[in-house]
Parts: structure tokens; C-alpha cells; sequence
């Protein structure tokens, strides 16, 4: 990590430090706009902490527009260009008899004793523009080793916020770093804590730990974790598929297809659930063969339960559920079953249902992986080839509509919807051409 001291601190946020110093105040960017300033990346948003009480704060903004956004825990926002800066009041924290909040927030003067009660140490650091960088329990070394280490206890500070493990897990994956052992002890023994946390705080860790690039080996390290929010998936670990198909149990090839999904969280958390019906629907032949008849529709029965527990948005919800029922479903590589498709899941689900394929295979035993995914290319091409002939699967695409249906004589109502479909139906079958001549002489004839 070349130039590893480098803050580049913005304009308005060195701004903001400089008005709370000519108002005799101590100021600091913090937390994590520094660690992503020192690894290189672009922050998100900038925090500052100061020494200055909220009223003396609100006091020194007094040309800026400022919004008193948590006083009670020393946080005032200040506009500059429209764009918000939460600046907080140096404070510690006192009890968290919820496992997830303080129950009393006490302000100090000591920048050191702000620093020491944050989460990480590559998190427990602040910057001045004069100053330089603050980092009193290691945060630099820790960023150069790649490594997520607890400031403190890390017992305590799990037990303080439980929510700080999935946090742990989740920068994990995205920055590729190693959990400390000590830390990942804790995170460990520490997990049951996790049902104190509101299900949506644990749904937004979850999808950004599963779109990180080391997704693979924070799930094989911390199975229990992900067990804890979504226990349907405990019974995949270790549980061996009896087929000459698959390599590994059914947990590790969950962990192998997620990584091998793009990263979009829809498509990861399907792979994630893809398989969560297996367990259910076991069944093994004379031969000794492993079987999982019926599994996507199981495992789409338990998807649901899952995402409305975790309180995924309705959209989300209805896609991954879609593609874990659709996960093992044939699509030949031929016209009028891609037309089916078509009509069924529209481009864009085709599309998905393609890529959760990719995934499921990449996890698969190594000596199918390269002939099924040759038969999956060729999916793709008869797709785009489709495609490229501006086939009719949707009702949108036919060349007749319900007004020239009436112009031919129908009456208004459920007929003509019915008469429509049937069209549709003859021309993803092959019966007949999409054309607007042949499809109302078709019409005609059946009324006449």
C-alpha cells in the first residue's frame, strides 16, 4: 500500500475542519473515509469529529445550513453545496443492554478515547490536513497486512453491537482481507448474538458480503455465521450428493456457485438459495445414485420464507425466488422452446436464468464442466439469434392487436384477450407466421 499517510481530504471537508479550528476546536476527518482514502478508494461520504459540544458545532455553522440530525448522540449535518457532512462530538459509549445500541452516550474531550470505542482498528483512525494521520491501535499496519482486527476486546465489542460481525464478514469479502483469529474466535462465539439485530441491518451486510470478491472464502470460513441468519441452509454442510455430477456437498458447492455468479445480488443470492431444497428431497436409487427430484420447487418454497425474514423489497424477492424454481429447467438450444422462454421470463430473466447456470455448473465436478458448459453456449447463441430475427413471444410483439380484432368484427370483452392468446400460442408453437394478413385470416376463419 504505496503512500500509505496519503488523505485526499475534499475542499469542503477541509473546510469544515478549518471552521471548527479558527472557532478553537479540535477536528478530524474520520472513520471509514480515512481507510478508504488510504486504500485508495474513492469515500463515500466524509465524517468528522471534533471536540466541539452539537450546540457549540451549530454555533460555529452559523453562515451553512445545518441539520440537527442526532443530537442526542452529538451529531449535527452540515450542507455544503448541498452535499451533507455528519459532524459528531468526541464521545464513549456506555452499556448496550440491547446487543446492538448504547444506552447512554457521554461526550469527551480526547480524540484517543473517540477512536477507542469504534469497531475495527483500520476504522479507528482520523486525519488533519496539518496534523497528519491519528492512528493509535494499529490501523496502518493493519491495512498493510490486510488484515480486520477488533479494536479492544473483540469479545466485548461484539457483545457491545452484534451487528459489527456481519460488518467484520463484509469487509472481509470486499477488501479480500483476513479476519484476526482472535476476532474470528469471537465473531464464533459471538453469533447467536446476531438475532438482536434488525433484519434489515443484516440484509444490507448480506448482500454487500455476497457481491465481494473473496465471498468464497468468507463463507467457508464463517458457516455458522450465515447459518445463524438463514438456518435452512445448515443441513447442506457436509451433506453429500451421491452423484457422479458433483464434487462436493451441498454446502460447498452453494459456496462455489455463488462465487462464480457475477456480482449482482440477485444472481448470488439465488446461488445462495439455489440449492436449499436439496436436503429435503434426497432420495437414492438401487445403484446408490443421489437423486433430488422435486428440489427447485422446495427450495423455492423456503426462498420465500427466507427473503420476507430478511426483508428483501418484493422485486428482489419475486426474481430470486423465480430463478430458484427455474434453476434446473431444460432450455435446448432450439427455436420454439427459446421462444417458450422468452414468453415465460421475458430477455432479461432469460438472461439471469443463463447466468445462474454458468454459476451452478462452474461448482459442478470438474470433468462435466466444460461439455455442459459448450451445450450452455449454444443456448446463447440460438438466444441471440432469436433475438436478432425480432421473434414474437410476448403479446406486445404479435402483428395484430385487440383494436384490429373489433375493426374485424368482434364484440368488446374477454373473447378477444382469449382470441390473442391463442394467436400467441400458435406462433411460439410454429403454427403460424407473426404476420398481420395470415393472423387475421386465421380470425376470420374461426368465426366464421
Amino acid at each position: 500500500m504505496d503512500g500509505v499517510y496519503a488523505v485526499a481530504l475534499p475542499q469542503a471537508a477541509a473546510q469544515l475542519i478549518g471552521v471548527l479550528n479558527a472557532a478553537g476546536h479540535a477536528a478530524y476527518a474520520v472513520g471509514g473515509c480515512v481507510r478508504d482514502s488510504l486504500l485508495g478508494r474513492t469515500p463515500k461520504d466524509w465524517d468528522i469529529c471534533t471536540d466541539a459540544l452539537p450546540e457549540q458545532v451549530m454555533a460555529a455553522f452559523q453562515s451553512f445550513r445545518v441539520l440537527p440530525t442526532g443530537l442526542k448522540h452529538g451529531t449535527v449535518t452540515v450542507l455544503v453545496d448541498g452535499e451533507g457532512y455528519e459532524i459528531t462530538t468526541f464521545r464513549k459509549e456506555v452499556g448496550y443492554s440491547d446487543h446492538r445500541h448504547p444506552d447512554a452516550v457521554a461526550f469527551v474531550s480526547a480524540l484517543r478515547e473517540d477512536l477507542a470505542r469504534r469497531d475495527f482498528t483500520m476504522n479507528a483512525m482520523a486525519y488533519h490536513p496539518q496534523e497528519g494521520l491519528k492512528d493509535y491501535f494499529g490501523g496502518v499496519a493493519d491495512l498493510r497486512r490486510g488484515t480486520i482486527r477488533c479494536v479492544g476486546q473483540p469479545k466485548s465489542r461484539f457483545e457491545e453491537d452484534a451487528l459489527r460481525m456481519m460488518r467484520a464478514l463484509r469487509f472481509a469479502a470486499v477488501y479480500e482481507f483476513a479476519i484476526e483469529a482472535e476476532t474470528a474466535r469471537a465473531i464464533h462465539a459471538c453469533r447467536r448474538l446476531l438475532s438482536c439485530v434488525a433484519p434489515e441491518r443484516l440484509r444490507a451486510e448480506l448482500d454487500a458480503l455476497l457481491c465481494g470478491a473473496a465471498v468464497e472464502k468468507v463463507l467457508l470460513a464463517f458457516p455458522d455465521v450465515i447459518f445463524t441468519l438463514i438456518p435452512e441452509l445448515a443441513m447442506a454442510q457436509g451433506f453429500n450428493q451421491h452423484n457422479r455430477y458433483h464434487a462436493y456437498d451441498v454446502w460447498t458447492h452453494t459456496i462455489k456457485s455463488v462465487a462464480a455468479a457475477p456480482q449482482d445480488i440477485i444472481l448470488r443470492l439465488t446461488m445462495l438459495l439455489h440449492d436449499v431444497g436439496k436436503p429435503l428431497c434426497f432420495t437414492r436409487d438401487a445403484s446408490g445414485v443421489g437423486h433430488f427430484y422435486g428440489h427447485p420447487a422446495a427450495g423455492a418454497r423456503l426462498a420465500r420464507g427466507i427473503l420476507a425474514r430478511l426483508r428483501y423489497d418484493r422485486a428482489t424477492a419475486v426474481q430470486v425466488e423465480r430463478l430458484v424454481e427455474q434453476h434446473c429447467r431444460e432450455l435446448p438450444p432450439r427455436d420454439k422452446p427459446m421462444r417458450r422462454a422468452l414468453n415465460r421470463l421475458g430477455e432479461a430473466g432469460v438472461r439471469q436464468l443463463l447466468a445462474v447456470k454458468r454459476a451452478d455448473i462452474k461448482a459442478q465436478a470438474p470433468d462435466v464442466i466444460e461439455e455442459r458448459l459448450l451445450t450452455l453456449c449454444q443456448v446463447e447463441r440460438c438466444l441471440d439469434e432469436v433475438l436478432a430475427q425480432g421473434a414474437c413471444f410476448t403479446l406486445k410483439d404479435l402483428a395484430v392487436s385487440g383494436k384490429d380484432l373489433l375493426e374485424l368484427g368482434m364484440r368488446p370483452g374477454p373473447d378477444v384477450g382469449k382470441t390473442l392468446k391463442a394467436l400467441l400460442e400458435d406462433v411460439l408453437d410454429g403454427r403460424l407466421e407473426n404476420e398481420y394478413e395470415a393472423l387475421l385470416e386465421t380470425v376470420k376463419k374461426a368465426t366464421e
